[in-house]
């Protein structure tokens, strides 16, 4: 799932407390954080449509109010709306180039459109001003692992892991680049490693089974294929299940 990072109100009300005393502006500011939160816990509820709508009610307010184009660009992602998403992170970030969370979720949105280049340039600019991010780190490899540049991905994995030691997803993933680079022992260990730490990682089970059938061991391959079986989810692991069962009847009789 696509996790993005959305600001909640006791954070972002700096452009907000720049507001003259007068009482009538006093009132905008309330009411348009009263939006904001309303906004804010629509978003936690994953109400794209109603989140976006009340975000802007608070930039019809206040239209230099960076974060809240940044969780509208959020809402406008959970809605499907997401020529939308891109022209409210861009503003956010024309607004304040330096935004964190705006680079951070226009990484995660170029991420989600396959657009890696663009992923790893916001994520590089992230990590310029957080620069312990494990997690910017770890999408930052996926980026890299997506666009192809597995070496790259590695490092960023293996810095990730010295901030989030034993994360399952992590190693995962360094084991998906290794074996797109051939290294495939080095490969089967994430797998290993992976199963040890989460033996419910189901994905692990599959390319698992990718490593023992490259290094030819053939029937461990099938065990470990036939587990994914076991442990794969039939809805939304449907298209790998149906790999997987090609796989084994590929290897019958080796």
């Amino acid at each position: 799932m696509i996790k993005f990072r959305f600001l909640c109100l006791s954070a972002v009300l700096v452009a907000a407390l720049l507001w003259s005393g007068v009482a009538t502006l006093h009132a905008s500011q309330e009411t348009a954080q009263e939006h904001f939160s309303q906004g804010v816990a629509a978003l936690q509820a994953g109400k794209g449509s109603e989140a976006a709508a009340q975000f802007s009610k608070v930039l019809k307010i206040n239209p230099d109010w960076v974060e809240a184009y940044i969780n509208r660009g959020q809402a406008y992602v959970l809605h499907g709306n997401l020529d939308q998403a891109l022209k409210d992170f861009d503003q956010a970030l024309a607004l304040a180039p330096d935004a964190f969370e705006a680079l951070y979720n226009r990484g995660r949105f170029y991420t989600m459109l396959g657009k890696s280049d663009q992923a790893v340039a916001d994520y590089t600019a992230a990590l310029s001003l957080k620069p312990n991010d494990w997690q910017i780190l770890y999408n930052r490899g996926n980026a890299f692992l997506d666009g192809g540049k597995f070496q790259d991905a590695i490092k960023d994995y293996d810095l990730a892991l010295k901030l989030q030691p034993n994360n399952p997803k992590i190693v995962h993933n360094r084991g998906l680049a290794r074996l797109e680079l051939g290294q495939t022992e080095a490969a089967l260990a994430d797998f290993n490693q992976v199963l040890t730490l989460d033996p419910n990682f189901a994905l692990a089970l599959y390319n698992r089974g990718r490593a023992l059938e490259q290094l030819g061991q053939i029937p461990e391959a099938r065990g470990a294929y036939r587990a994914f079986l076991q442990a794969g989810n039939p809805t939304t692991d449907k298209p790998l299940l149906e790999k997987t069962l090609q796989r084994l009847k590929h290897l019958e009789g080796k």
